[in-house]
């Protein structure tokens, strides 16, 4: 239950920062609107580790180099999704990231890239992402 409450807080987190970025981008461009979003997100965070003091930062020697990069996924993220909203607007631009998302988690967990454990993919996860599709373009009716 606890994984089902972040993951649906973390989409509403996605949404709320895409509106938010698209609207910082259209005053002052979408490349500052993105180095202004990795700077709190960045500030945000160091200063909660700074009091949680979570995890272990002197093993960060053994994280994969490849890894230490995912951070700059998010200029990817922001860029992308603020230039879909401003073209297609929100629903579109959010339904379409919903279904890129569980795409890519399909390709993740059938080959088990990353080192995640291989997983079987079954009719009813086919079933489910079509019907996802055809909802996307049932709205756009």
């Amino acid at each position: 239950m606890k994984g089902v409450l972040f993951a649906f807080l973390g989409g509403m987190f996605i949404t709320l920062q895409g509106v938010l970025n698209a609207n910082i981008s259209g005053e002052i461009g979408t490349l500052p609107a993105i180095t202004i979003t990795q700077f709190t997100g960045f500030f945000l965070a160091f200063t909660i580790w700074l009091l949680v003091r979570d995890g272990n930062y002197t093993q960060i020697k053994s994280v994969k180099t490849a890894y230490l990069f995912a951070g700059s996924f998010g200029l990817l993220i922001i860029f992308n999704e603020v230039t879909a909203i401003h073209s297609i607007g929100i629903t579109l631009t959010m339904s379409m990231l919903l279904i890129s998302q569980v795409l890519m988690a399909f390709f993740i967990d059938t080959r088990g890239w990353f080192g995640m454990e291989k997983k079987q993919i079954h009719a009813p996860q086919y079933i489910g992402v079509t019907l996802m599709v055809l909802g996307v373009i049932v709205m756009q009716l």
